[in-house]
């Protein structure tokens, strides 16, 4: 990868997250980990309670990169073909049509995944993996670049179901939004104060620039002994006594794809250990089956399922030892 290219590619990745930072308030990492997902071609899945700016940093992003962006409520009675389109007949043309649904677009907000029963949540395995829909025997394939970013409330249990480990492993992170501090609160009211941000936000990279970045990201250089780091920390979460199930080769393939965006994010190359460690647990801890939950923390409160299974992602970072050697591909 020449120089000039990937200094072209930080510098657009740069005005995208500056260009949402205008919209959403102390989110610098959250924008960073949503780039480094679009950059891969991944999907995320946002764990926080309402009112933290997820939907605003949805659009922003979408907007920033003047991408086609739905939003879609789910809810128990929402269908599969709700979101995927059906054939309907079309009289005048005495014929059956096949109308679109929300899920033919490039970034879909699925708000509240959680409260939709399992055959919804379902019908979206093969769009997030495949990139494509079939309706009727009939494969559509969807519109690139495509992400996923869905959201789900920690607390709230009633009418919900939970995601199972199949759909889980099919995002590429999950990550919280987390309240912002006394500073931000301020700089929130008084961003807010007189009009929406996001109505006069513009694009300033556009979807063909984002999938050049993706084709560099792809090629960005990963040093042997990098390999082998990503996969001891994979391979310790299998012999963890606290874990049940460990991360799997998808999740492997996953965490070294994303220290990849990230590096080239972070204006290099090549990928450090540093990457890996960064993207460790937003990249494994969703997809840890854990022996048990609501555990008790050392500080007394309650430990919830990827609560404890960050924990024990980061104790097994701890352990692994880091590779010292040059990372670069010089």
């Amino acid at each position: 990868m020449a120089v000039s290219e990937q200094t072209a590619a930080y510098t657009v990745a740069s005005k995208i997250i500056s260009n949402v930072n205008q919209v959403i308030v102390g989110k610098d990492k959250q924008i960073k980990l949503l780039m480094v997902a679009l950059l891969v071609g991944g999907h995320v899945l946002l764990e926080d309670v309402p009112g933290t700016g997820k939907t605003k940093t949805a659009r922003a992003l979408a907007q920033s990169l003047d991408l086609k962006f739905k939003r879609v409520q789910f809810t128990i009675d929402l269908l599969p073909s709700d979101l995927t389109g059906i054939h309907y007949f079309d009289r005048s043309a005495d014929q059956f049509v096949f109308r679109e649904g929300p899920i033919f677009t490039n970034i879909l907000l699925a708000d509240e995944i959680n409260r939709a029963t399992a055959r919804t949540q379902s019908s979206l395995l093969e769009c997030m993996e495949e990139k494509q829909v079939t309706v009727d025997g009939e494969t559509r394939l969807l519109p690139p670049p495509f992400l996923v970013i869905a959201t789900q409330n920690p607390i709230e249990s009633q009418g919900t179901f939970s995601l199972p480990e199949a759909q889980l492993d099919r995002f590429l992170m999950m990550l919280s939004m987390e309240y912002p501090t006394h500073e931000e609160s301020i700089e929130i009211l008084k961003r807010f104060a007189t009009s929406d941000p996001l109505t006069t936000l513009s694009a300033v990279a556009t979807p063909d620039e984002l999938l050049s970045m993706q084709k560099e990201a792809a090629e960005v250089y990963v040093a042997d002994c990098v390999y082998d780091y990503a996969t001891s920390i994979v391979e310790a979460t299998r012999t963890s006594q606290e874990v049940r199930i460990g991360a799997s080769p998808r999740a492997l393939l996953a965490l070294v794809s994303a220290a990849k965006a990230l590096a080239l994010l972070s204006g290099r190359t090549f990928v450090t250990p540093d990457d890996i460690r960064e993207l460790a647990v937003p990249v494994l801890a969703h997809r840890l089956s854990m022996h048990a939950s609501g555990t008790i923390s050392r500080d007394g409160g309650i430990q919830t399922h990827h609560d404890h299974a960050a924990s024990v992602i980061s104790s097994i970072l701890e352990q692994v030892a880091c590779p010292t050697e040059d990372f670069s591909n010089r």
